[in-house]
């Protein structure tokens, strides 16, 4: 038997450490060569960790959300044969394998524990089910429905055998609470009813458990850039109303006459309106080095599109947006938001983008705020298309009322760059060409 000491290679990035944000192995498994050992986190990109031997698991280095550096052990596995690589790995540098075992199993699930039964409130019963009304005090006659809310008068005796006694004081149910199907007898099956019935009731509006999640992985990633964006930018935000309903037209008149190619959505068409704009507004297409105090002002514009994903929020980048037309940045955002969600996004294509665009699509609501992707100096959010009144110009000089699709347009500023009369007269330069949708495809 050899012993192989797997470290953590150099991901690239030019990064010093790498957060486990899952394990596929555990010490005592058996894995195979190129089997998945752990995937690791750099920055926003998480990348599998696989075996160059097949053998045991007998070490491994610390648990989901612990940070690891670079060169340092991540698995001691144990080969079989005389040529597996003897390389001791320091105590100081990985914890001991029955270490580990044990906390592993200190964390394993507690058995379920019986189901306590909450008694529910009884429906009001008919006056003629009371006892002592019209003489129907039989607790058969009040339901033909054993087991649920209700149950025996509070004097009444409850008729039940041993053996049901002994279920219900188990389950922690009051048998008082149970209504008996029939003979006024309690039996098995209306104990059955009962859970059935309270199972329902927790499960539609009942106190659920508490849950403790640790925040690793993307979410704690997330957190840091969120929590460190909203420290340092002193934001503010501008809303504007936009009509575009002839964009909207626009948009629908491109797909029809052009069914081969990617379906248009909102998001190329304000893409291709942000680029138009920008070089008028050069302030906004930056990022700003705080500790270097200094701001770079970029002529291509790297538009990030902020994407959920199952792993939390994530930021591909398209590059160079202002030489791409309609249905190139349809291909891309496509792509993009495919790959960000499958987890196949490549690390250059979530870093280095110089303008956000986020947007929630149809559950976007009437204005938002949306949180500047640091180091960059603004973000724009689109929200959702509604449809309301206006007054619009009738053609002889009036006006009349017409229904049009409305859409604010939010954005967000770092306010140590960016003066708030910048940010108004760029929404209101994009609004102008939102509104004249035809100058998009202008030269």
């Amino acid at each position: 038997m050899g012993k192989f000491t797997f470290n953590l290679p150099d991901i690239g990035e030019g990064i010093a450490e790498a957060e486990i944000v899952a394990w596929h192995v555990k010490v005592g498994d058996r894995i195979e060569e190129d089997g998945k050992i752990a995937d690791v986190m750099t920055d926003k990109a998480t990348v599998e960790m696989e075996s160059p031997v097949t053998g045991t698991v007998i070490q491994v280095a610390g648990a989901e959300g612990d940070m690891i550096a670079i060169g340092s052990p991540l698995v001691v596995i144990e080969t079989e044969g005389e040529d597996g690589a003897e390389t001791p790995v320091p105590e100081a540098e990985m914890p001991h394998a029955a270490d580990v075992a044990r906390a592993e199993v200190a964390v394993e699930v507690e058995p379920p524990k019986p189901v306590r039964a909450e008694p529910v409130e009884a429906p009001l019963a008919s006056a003629a089910s009371t006892p002592g009304t019209d003489g129907k005090d039989s607790p058969s006659t009040s339901s033909g429905q054993s087991g649920v809310g209700g149950g025996l008068p509070a004097h009444a005796k409850v008729l039940a055998s041993p053996a049901v006694r002994a279920r219900a004081k188990e389950l922690g149910i009051d048998l008082s609470q149970v209504r008996p199907a029939e003979d006024g007898r309690l039996r098995h099956a209306d104990l059955d009813s009962f859970l059935s019935y309270n199972a329902a009731f927790r499960s539609a509006g009942g106190k659920r458990e508490d849950q403790a999640i640790k925040v690793i992985g993307m979410r704690r990633r997330i957190a840091e850039n969120m929590a460190a964006s909203k420290r340092n930018i002193p934001h503010f935000s501008y809303v504007e109303e936009c009509d575009v309903t002839a964009l909207e037209d626009l948009r629908a008149q491109l797909n029809a006459g052009y069914a081969d190619r990617p379906k248009l959505t909102m998001l190329p068409l304000l893409i291709v309106a942000i680029c138009r704009t920008l070089p008028d507004f050069p302030m906004l297409n930056a990022r700003f080095d705080d500790e270097a105090g200094v701001v770079t002002r970029y002529g291509a514009v790297h538009v990030g599109m902020a994407a959920q994903t199952d792993a939390g929020l994530m930021v591909p980048v398209i590059r160079a947006a202002q030489d791409k037309n309609l249905w190139q940045l349809a291909a891309e955002i496509r792509r993009l938001a495919e790959a960000a969600r499958n987890g196949t996004a490549k690390s250059e294509e979530l870093s280095g983008s110089t303008l956000t665009v986020t947007s929630l699509g149809p559950l976007g609501g009437v204005a938002t705020t949306p949180v500047i992707n640091r180091p960059e100096v603004a973000i724009i959010g689109p929200n959702r298309i509604i449809e309301r009144p206006m007054f619009v110009p009738d053609g002889m000089g009036g006006e009349r009322i017409a229904k049009r699709k409305l859409m604010n347009i939010s954005i967000s500023c770092d306010h140590r760059v960016v003066d708030g009369w910048d940010a108004a007269s760029f929404v209101q330069a994009l609004k102008r060409l939102i509104e004249t949708p035809a100058l998009l495809l202008a030269d």
